[in-house]
C-alpha cells in the first residue's frame, strides 16, 4: 500500500525558517519524483517545487524560489523541503505526491500527473 507520511510543519515567525519531510512507503520510491504542493485556506492547491527520481531536475514556483530548497535521499525514502525567509503568504498544508515520471523528468505544471498523495502538514507563519 502506497504511503506518504509528511513531518515538519509547525508555527514559525516571518523570516524564519522549517525543514519539511516526506517519508515514503509501498511502492519503488527510486522510480518515482516527488512534487511538494500547498493549500492555503479558502485557495486552491498550488505546487511548490519537485524533485525527479535522481535528483538531476528540480523545479520550484516563482514565488518560492531562492527561498526553498528540495531535496531527496533515496536511501532513506525522503524528500525533504527546506524553507527559509517564510513570508505570511507561505501560510496552508503542504503535501508531498509521488509521480512516476520518467528519470530525469518532474513537473509541477500540473497535480494530475501525481499518482500518491500524503494527508499534509500544516505550516503557519505569524509574528
Amino acid at each position: 500500500q502506497p504511503l506518504l507520511v509528511e513531518s515538519g510543519g509547525g508555527l514559525v515567525q516571518p523570516g524564519g525558517s522549517l525543514r519539511l519531510s516526506c517519508v515514503a512507503s509501498g511502492f519503488t520510491f527510486d522510480d518515482y519524483a516527488i512534487g511538494w504542493f500547498r493549500q492555503a485556506p479558502g485557495k486552491e492547491r498550488e505546487a511548490v517545487s519537485c524533485v525527479s527520481s535522481n535528483s538531476v531536475s528540480k523545479s520550484y514556483a516563482a514565488s518560492v524560489k531562492g527561498r526553498f530548497a528540495i531535496s531527496r535521499d533515496n536511501a532513506k525514502n525522503t524528500v525533504y523541503l527546506q524553507m527559509n525567509s517564510l513570508k505570511p503568504e507561505d501560510i496552508g498544508v503542504y503535501y508531498c505526491a509521488a509521480d512516476r515520471a520518467p528519470l530525469h523528468f518532474c513537473t509541477i505544471a500540473t497535480m494530475y500527473e501525481y499518482d500518491y498523495w500524503g494527508q499534509g502538514t500544516q505550516v503557519t507563519v505569524s509574528s
